[in-house]
């Protein structure tokens, strides 16, 4: 049986600061929700929990389609590993990934509620590469909820990073 860690965002991918950045530019892919067209979503950080730091405690989504995005690893395209022994190409990779899943049902990272990342490392190096790119998609005034497990191995041995999404957008 294969040890899994798991680690809450809450202490690993702390760095990226939840308040309100004033001027804070858009993150890559993202495109403004207005009006009826876009859920209605809340980020929640009740005060009977510690102050988050890069990802939300709660995201409640009260309408739109949920859209579930499977684990994205370091492929491109025609199926070729992008990468190979660098953690952060890879994670470049899979975020790009990400966006071209969002876009083919009409969503961009800011409809994201909930990421989840499995990672076969995790020290400072490998944390502050996967926070540097995932700050460049998601709005890091408003993130996702969050999840960071730390596993032995994932489908291919080559592979460092998966990531997976669950998103919310209008009817």
């Amino acid at each position: 049986m294969r040890k899994i860690a798991t680690l809450a965002f809450a202490a690993a991918l702390a760095g990226c600061g939840a308040a309100p950045r004033a001027g804070a530019e858009a993150p890559q892919g993202a495109a403004p929700r207005t009006g009826a067209e876009a859920p209605v979503l809340r980020h929640v950080n009740p005060s009977t929990l510690p102050a988050p730091r890069g990802y939300s405690h709660v995201v409640e989504a009260r309408r739109g389609r949920s859209i579930y995005i499977s684990g994205q690893i370091a492929l491109d395209r025609s199926g070729k590993l992008v990468g190979a022994g660098d953690f952060r190409a890879q994670t470049e990779q899979v975020f790009t990934n990400l966006r071209a899943a969002l876009a083919a049902v009409g969503a961009d990272f800011t409809h994201v509620v909930k990421l989840n990342f499995y990672v076969t490392e995790l020290d400072d190096a490998h944390l502050g590469a996967l926070r540097e790119v995932r700050d460049r998609y998601i709005d890091p005034t408003h993130p996702p909820a969050s999840s960071l497990v730390q596993v032995v191995r994932l489908v291919r041995p080559e592979l460092v990073v998966e990531i997976d999404a669950i998103a919310v957008v209008a009817d």
